[in-house]
């Protein structure tokens, strides 16, 4: 209710000139340049094209982060020469990064999938590490009584007992890779949607501007709801054992 009388209020300031600026339209008339947008296929472009580049980004630096936690989290001489490292980068902001990374990359998708990654990895590795600290000590116990090799443990065991931690990093991470990738698109590029919306504000075109930050919100909202939908999916079982034991 709050956000559709914030959008009545936002409707309102135009149709009654409580507010009087071409870079202030309508909600209505927002809306009509997202009708035409999506209509048009314009709009479908950009966010298909951003959404594939989030997605590698977020994959990457998703597997990254859970082999490389798991590994620090495990093997001392691992953890002693990584954490370091990750405890170095991990406060280092993605545009710090991005001015560096366009000598290595160029500005084309390898830039903008690196810098997904890159922000991507530190939450999901150290939900990753905390989940697999937090393993309760009598699941490997029962596995070293029953003689199973500590490949078979890692993966049996220790990654599932560990799956709630890393879900909510992978949460945590969605919404970084998306933010990171309307970043890196309006910093170097020249496809997708933060593209898109920079050329919108450049052009003074506001209600084509404002339709994809509305469009970006839908997308947002989706993608966690699919998310939260996965997680349940994946390991609801956690979620019953907790509710369980808080009885």
């Amino acid at each position: 209710m709050l956000v559709v009388a914030l959008l009545l209020v936002w409707e309102g300031s135009v149709r009654f000139g409580i507010v009087q600026s071409p870079n202030w339209p309508a909600f209505s008339a927002v809306l009509a340049a997202l009708y035409r947008g999506l209509a048009g296929g314009e709009l479908l472009g950009v966010i298909a094209s951003s959404m594939w580049r989030m997605l590698r980004g977020y994959l990457l630096g998703s597997a990254a982060g859970i082999t490389i936690g798991v590994a620090i989290a495990l093997w001392r001489p691992v953890r002693l020469t990584l954490t370091p490292a990750i405890e170095l980068l991990r406060p280092v902001p993605v545009t710090a990064i991005v001015p560096p990374l366009i000598f290595v990359f160029g500005i084309d998708d390898k830039l903008k999938i690196a810098c997904i990654a890159f922000a991507t990895f530190f939450p999901v590795a150290t939900n990753t590490i905390a989940g697999v600290g937090a393993v309760d000590e009598v699941y490997l116990k029962v596995a070293r009584t029953f003689g199973i090799p500590h490949a078979q443990t890692i993966r049996q065991v220790i990654v599932p007992a560990a799956l709630p931690y890393i879900f909510a990093g992978l949460r945590t991470s969605l919404a970084f890779a998306l933010v990171v990738t309307v970043i890196s698109e309006m910093l170097a590029g020249s496809q997708g949607i933060g593209h898109y919306l920079l050329t919108m504000q450049y052009a003074l075109r506001a209600p084509e501007m404002y339709a994809s930050i509305v469009l970006l919100t839908f997308v947002a909202y989706a993608l966690n709801r699919l998310f939260l939908a996965w997680e349940q999916h994946a390991i609801g079982w956690a979620r019953s054992r907790e509710a369980y034991d808080a009885r």
